[in-house]
């Protein structure tokens, strides 16, 4: 089978409208992954986070009672109440 060389040129309009969709494509994968990056930031600020609540939950459990009920507006702390 003989093949044909064709050869071609775009014209100017669509080799730009080209390249600036190919840009625009380029710049929008960065541009995602700088936020995957930032994601996976956020998620393990997120885990140092729980973690603390965690220690402090704890140490306020054996301070107050497991019972315990604690209004994080006004610091106010409650029983909780009894079912039954």
């Amino acid at each position: 089978m003989k093949t044909v060389e064709l050869k071609a040129k775009l014209e100017d309009n669509e080799l730009e409208t080209l390249r600036t969709l190919d840009t625009k494509f380029k710049q929008l994968k960065g541009i995602l992954g700088e936020l995957e990056i930032q994601k996976h930031e956020v998620m393990g600020e997120v885990r140092v986070l729980r973690t603390s609540f965690g220690e402090e939950e704890k140490k306020l459990v054996e301070k107050y009672g497991a019972e315990s009920v604690i209004n994080l507006q006004t610091g106010e702390i409650t029983k909780k109440e009894k079912n039954g």
